[in-house]
């Protein structure tokens, strides 16, 4: 659990404030500031008229269901503070299921629910205990317009007699027994307990006669007396009443009555069931059998049956041993939608694609307005045995990559791998959306591995942002050397200019790696068709409006795939964009999509329907998940390659040359002194060239690290977490932090040689605190030693020490003693230049470690003779 999550900074971020909700909203957030551990309480009962956004709504409804259950708990008064409601797995799991799109949705869980859950007692309790007053009076010092539960009940049982076959009984509550539950008594012994004593009764009638001013039905009840004696009703009296409880309900009266009624299995619904049977070819165009039926709850009833009801008059018909709603209008619609889905599935058919989407708007596909007619569409027995493996990874059948992958996958990237290739061979578009640090990459590699080895002689295309392209390729050379692939970059091609190629050319690559800015430019990637296309960081098409999102989408493949490590729970839009590339169609149009998202606000309860669709192509596991990755270290260290910009390269080569003729015409200590100068020239230079130059604004796109650095910040950013962001150069402190406050939308802080050692600690404790500082930038000198940053759970090596040691002993600042995190650290190398080729040499000597460059030897590279030293400083692209 990330230790943003249900804190100030956390929740502030994550509220998403308008015009219309801010105002309350903002004093919400002043009660979490102030009362941290009793806001929640707060919220729970606050006026159910309140605007809020769909984020803090979820958060409010489930607090409300704690507040609910205390307005609704008899002889409240007498319990106080000794309230303990429970709440099952499978309740919380329905909440889940209705958490909207918004910042760390992806830690709700079982776990958060239930600490919210026992935090809310806790905080009831403490706060019952120090009031004075009554109970109501502290609800309604929260909420003056909640009303606590009162003291008497209605009661609706059946009745064996025909003729009247209900009967109704009023009581009232007269205190707690042994264990704690309410005694009751008919309402007919209060006349004689409140005799003489008429402010008594009228204070115990209250919520009665509240229910009077809307009820006729109550009204008439108190005025003939009645209410004070058992009555017998027919299935018209008991209709009437069942009707009115929510009226009752509201004016504080408790009713019990049949579990047929309030589990809403009242009314007659349409029953479509689609995919019993496996189609005889896969695919989301694959046509499925059907079936269609009415029910009521769990009981099948026929077009015959309904028929029957239909001459019941309106009211309660007795079906099947079984009371339901008797509504003419309801009952010819029902039968009308009944035959209208059956001829229209006959005629047309259903697809794998057309089953799945009805769960989304069954209304267009059906052709049925779901005012009319109570309607559920499920999936058959073969189509949900798909599905569940889908939503389960562990039970897709398993597939090892051969000798020529050189990846040791972990047990939850073997199930990914697994996952990836169940949905590939249904030709289901599949989303990848793993957290940081987990090996998206080394998953999708280990899946071309298995195609390759099935003899596919179709190219996949993979489209990646430019700064990404380095690092794909460094990944398939150490992990799946043999896979042919070809780099449709120029960047990548030494400056060759990149000519068209034929299918036939294509093909006889595995991979095909091209950026999305350049798909957009060589047609002869536009107009292939590919085995597989996949996306790395997919939010570059969120916006389904740019002409980069409709190049992409217009691409032509068997079947699709995104890696994405920034949450896909945040923004609804997104999730459709990158679901409309997925699997077109499955979440409806742009149109159709909006129109949906706008009852979401209304009824929280679609986002249910919504992540049931989408959930079986989406596999998301998260660092902090023990359950699922019991064997991740605390510490996950990655090499994070770069490209370099245009500038960049020119200026490389230009200084490489300049060096060439120094050393050809030096020696002795000045030759020393060239190469150290010519080594920190290098390192800037492959920073950004303003800090090579000198001058400059440090824009973005001339530096590759500074590309790669947005990337894995936004990403950061997104799980609202923190980063530590080492660089040698006091120099670049300040742009470094300039460049992550736009990303990060706030500023952080900085620390380097320049900064009191007195200052430096107020800097530590603000990072160490609530408040959300989402980054430090520090000089590796000033930062590397005797400081505690263990709110931070990723660290960026943004220029190389090239001494393993010091590096560590910086990445501790964050993984120490008090971190409750994995850390992820990345270490950023420049593809090509001086910085790859020393990464290399201490990979492979290890011994040399402690001489390349340290603090205490530098004369490992100064004694290299000039061949060797051109071979390590020249640019290889």
């Amino acid at each position: 659990m990330p230790d943003c999550t249900l804190k100030p900074e956390w929740i502030k971020t994550s509220i998403n404030l308008t015009e219309k909700t801010k105002t309350s909203q903002d004093k919400i957030f002043n009660y979490i500031v102030n009362e941290p551990n009793s806001w929640m309480l707060f919220l729970g009962f606050c006026d159910k008229n309140n605007l809020f956004s769909p984020s803090l709504t979820f958060f409010y409804k489930f607090a409300q269901n704690f507040t609910e259950k205390i307005i609704r708990t008899p002889d409240l008064e007498k319990i106080r503070h000794k309230v303990k409601f429970e709440m099952t797995d499978k309740d919380f799991d329905q909440i889940i299921e209705t958490a909207p799109m918004m910042t760390g949705a992806e830690y709700i869980n079982r776990k958060m629910l239930s600490d919210i859950w026992q935090n809310l007692h806790k905080a009831y309790s403490n706060k019952i205990k120090a009031h004075e007053g009554t109970v109501e009076s502290f609800i309604r010092s929260y909420n003056p317009n909640a009303h606590i539960v009162g003291r008497v009940f209605f009661h609706l049982v059946e009745n064996r007699d025909d003729e009247m076959p209900f009967a109704f009984i009023s009581t009232y509550s007269t205190g707690l027994t042994k264990k704690g539950k309410s005694k009751h008594l008919p309402l007919k012994y209060a006349i004689k307990e409140y005799e003489g004593n008429k402010s008594k009764m009228l204070e115990l009638l209250s919520t009665v006669n509240k229910a009077a001013e809307k009820s006729s039905l109550i009204k008439e009840l108190i005025e003939t007396g009645e209410l004070f004696h058992p009555l017998a009703w027919s299935s018209s009296d008991a209709y009437e009443f069942l009707k009115e409880i929510p009226d009752y309900e509201e004016a504080g009266i408790l009713c019990r009555i049949p579990n047929w009624w309030k589990n809403k299995q009242k009314d007659i619904r349409l029953s479509v069931s689609i995919g019993n049977i496996k189609p005889s070819f896969i695919g989301m165009d694959a046509i499925l059998n059907f079936s269609t039926e009415l029910a009521i709850g769990d009981i099948r009833v026929s077009e015959a049956e309904t028929r029957k009801i239909l001459e019941e008059s309106e009211g309660l018909a007795f079906i099947k041993n079984r009371w339901i709603a008797v509504d003419h209008k309801k009952l010819k619609q029902t039968l009308d939608a009944y035959e209208k889905a059956n001829k229209l599935i006959s005629e047309e058919g259903f697809s794998i694609k057309d089953a799945l989407r009805m769960q989304f708007n069954p209304e267009k596909i059906l052709k049925i307005k779901q005012d009319e007619v109570d309607f559920s569409v499920s999936n058959g027995i073969w189509l949900e045995s798909v599905l569940e493996k889908l939503r389960n990874p562990e039970l897709t059948p398993s597939k090892k990559p051969d000798k020529k992958f050189k990846a040791k996958l972990r047990a939850y990237q073997q199930k990914g791998l697994n996952w990836l290739n169940f949905l590939n061979s249904l030709q289901f578009g599949a989303l990848l959306a793993d957290d940081m640090g987990l090996g998206k990459t080394v998953q999708l590699l280990g899946l071309l591995n298995i195609i390759k080895k099935r003899g596919n002689n179709k190219a996949s295309l993979l489209i990646v942002p430019a700064s990404l392209v380095s690092n794909w390729i460094s990944e398939i050379e150490k992990f799946f050397p043999s896979l042919k692939y070809f780099a449709a970059h120029p960047g990548m091609q030494s400056g060759k200019k990149i000519n068209s190629k034929s299918k036939k050319e294509l093909d006889t690559f595995d991979l095909v790696i091209t950026t999305y800015a350049l798909i957009q430019k060589y047609d002869f990637l536009k107009n292939h068709s590919w085995n597989i296309i996949v996306l790395d960081e997919a939010q570059a098409i969120k916006n389904p409006l740019t002409k980069q999102t409709k190049a992409v989408k217009k691409l032509l493949s068997q079947n699709r795939i995104i890696l994405t490590g920034t949450p896909v729970e945040n923004r609804l839009s997104d999730l459709w964009s990158l679901f409309d590339f997925l699997n077109p169609g499955l979440l409806g149009n742009k149109t159709e999509f909006s129109q949906f998202a706008k009852r979401l606000n209304k009824n929280p309860e679609e986002y249910k329907k919504l992540r049931k669709l989408t959930s079986p192509y989406i596999l998301r596991r998260l660092k902090t998940d023990k359950s699922v990755i019991s064997d991740l270290p605390e510490k996950v260290e990655m090499k994070t390659y770069a490209g370099l910009s245009k500038k960049q390269i020119t200026l490389y080569k230009q200084m490489t040359e300049d060096i060439k003729n120094l050393l050809d015409s030096s020696e002795g200590i000045e030759k020393k002194g060239i190469i150290l100068a010519s080594l920190i020239k290098f390192k800037q230079l492959c920073n950004h060239p303003d800090q090579y130059l000198g001058t400059g604004t440090y824009k973005e796109k001339e530096s590759g690290k500074f590309l790669r650095l947005r990337e894995i910040c936004e990403t950061i950013y997104e799980k609202r977490e923190r980063v530590l962001v080492f660089t040698q150069f006091k120099e670049t402190t300040e742009p470094l932090s300039d460049f992550l406050e736009e990303i990060f939308k706030r500023k952080g802080l900085v620390i380097h040689g320049s900064i009191p050692i007195g200052k430096r600690k107020k800097i530590i404790d603000k990072f160490q605190s609530d408040e959300y500082y989402p980054y430090i930038v520090l000089s590796l000198k000033a930062g590397g030693t005797g400081l505690n940053l263990t709110r931070a759970n990723h660290v960026i090596h943004f220029d190389r020490w090239w001494n393993p040691a010091v590096e560590n002993q910086a990445t501790d600042r964050a993984f120490r003693i008090g971190q409750k995190k994995n850390v992820v650290v990345h270490k950023f190398i420049t593809k090509g230049t001086i910085e790859e080729k020393i990464d290399q040499m201490l990979d492979s000597k290890k011994e040399l470690s402690d001489k390349v460059i340290s603090q205490n030897n530098e004369t490992f590279i100064t004694e290299m003779d000039n061949k060797e030293l051109m071979d390590l400083f020249k640019l290889t692209l």
